[in-house]
């Protein structure tokens, strides 16, 4: 899609009309402004690859991909298959969400009501946390699908992160933000073992086969390879496409920023939800209270100091700004950068997928550039760090 989409209403009433001009948002910048400001911005990162989407009143306004997919030269596509790494949270929590509307799971029911034995018992759990660490500790029968959505478990962000590789509690479940990807493959667990589920096969239906991203999947397929984005780290270096074998639902989704742009239109749009369940996937669950999203377990700000206009949302992050209500997610390692960011009001976003983890220091820029100043919280993402303007 070359061309963004324009809105236009005929309103008959003069003060309807009065009213509408006054709350509509202002026109987004055209097709060819995008592609000068991406090329600007990717010359200033020296980024290699990135790919972005508009979206605009909940339906795809623009997708395109530019740069690079891999050290040979091969160009980056709008069907590339790209890293998705952490926005796979919030397709999980969006796939939770349908769960939980048809009566499978309840977001505040002790995890420990829907497995067979106590969560330190089990130690066939290949792929999953070390559970059995837990054992002599009940707090884990605080846990509830709403805590772990929401980065409240209590837990660092992986056990393998810690000096002894071993994993605790941190702090009591539900009492606070602190980013951790353990308490979705936690979630992903109960889900597996305690219900019978099959994670990836739930995600590919509720989420990918709903709005048709053909090119997205929790694991890798062979017919990828074709057509394959690398990476590239902050030294400019080449790391080839991992080829993620396993469902892990706290990171590892591979998609298209075509697919992306479907699922970011009908998220946003509440689509597949009811009007409560959409609504309750994006208000303000918890506060967030701390200088920066990592290190993970880092002290608390003095209550005079947090941020009132940001909370931790069901698997994303949701912010109050001059437009209003947003969310957003961002995704990373060493060679990707992701984000997504929405406005509630007008249901317009902005997905960008980096092959090149440069690209991150470009995002503030661009989704001011397409979206206008939004106050989604960057510094808080990103911490301490350098963004080109």
């Amino acid at each position: 899609m070359r061309q963004l989409r324009r809105l236009a209403c005929c309103l008959l009433v003069a003060p309807a009309l009065a009213w509408a001009a006054e709350r509509a948002p202002a026109p987004l910048p055209d097709a060819t402004a995008i592609d000068a400001e991406v090329a600007r911005l990717m010359s200033a990162t020296q980024s290699k690859g990135l790919a972005l989407a508009v979206i605009d009143g909940g339906q795809i306004a623009y997708v395109h991909a530019y740069g690079l997919r891999n050290a040979a030269g091969d160009p980056l596509r709008d069907d590339t298959i790209m890293y998705g790494a952490s926005l796979t949270k919030a397709v999980f929590a969006y796939t939770v969400m349908q769960l939980v509307e048809e009566g499978v799971l309840d977001l505040d029911t002790p995890i420990s009501r829907y497995l067979p034995k106590p969560l330190p018992e089990y130690t066939d759990n290949k792929g999953y946390g070390p559970y059995q660490d837990l054992a002599g500790d009940e707090r884990w029968r605080q846990l509830t699908a709403r805590h772990l959505l929401t980065h409240r478990s209590g837990f660092g962000n992986f056990a393998f992160l810690e000096p002894d590789g071993k994993l605790r509690f941190h702090f009591d479940p539900g009492t606070r933000y602190a980013y951790s990807g353990e308490g979705l493959i936690l979630l992903q667990f109960v889900l597996e073992r305690g219900l019978g589920l099959d994670v990836g096969q739930e995600m590919q239906k509720r989420s990918f086969d709903r709005f048709g991203m053909t090119r997205t999947s929790m694991k890798w397929r062979d017919d990828f390879a074709g057509n394959l984005a690398d990476g590239w780290t902050q030294q400019g270096e080449a790391v080839p496409h991992d080829e993620r074998g396993r469902v892990r639902a706290a990171g590892s989704m591979d998609t298209s920023i075509a697919d992306m742009a479907r699922f970011a239109a009908g998220y946003v749009r509440g689509e597949g939800l009811s009007a409560q369940g959409a609504a309750e996937l994006r208000r303000p669950q918890a506060p967030i209270t701390t200088a920066s999203q990592f290190p993970t377990l880092q002290d608390e700000l003095p209550p005079a100091q947090r941020r009132a206009d940001l909370a931790a949302g069901l698997g994303i992050v949701v912010f109050n700004g001059p437009q209003g209500a947003g969310f957003y997610k961002g995704g990373h390692d060493d060679s990707t950068g992701n984000t997504w960011v929405c406005v509630q009001r007008s249901q317009r976003c902005v997905v960008l997928l980096g092959n090149d983890v440069r690209s991150e220091n470009a995002f503030p820029a661009l989704v001011r550039f397409v979206l206008g100043e939004t106050g989604v919280p960057f510094a808080w993402e990103y911490g301490a760090r350098t963004f080109v303007d």
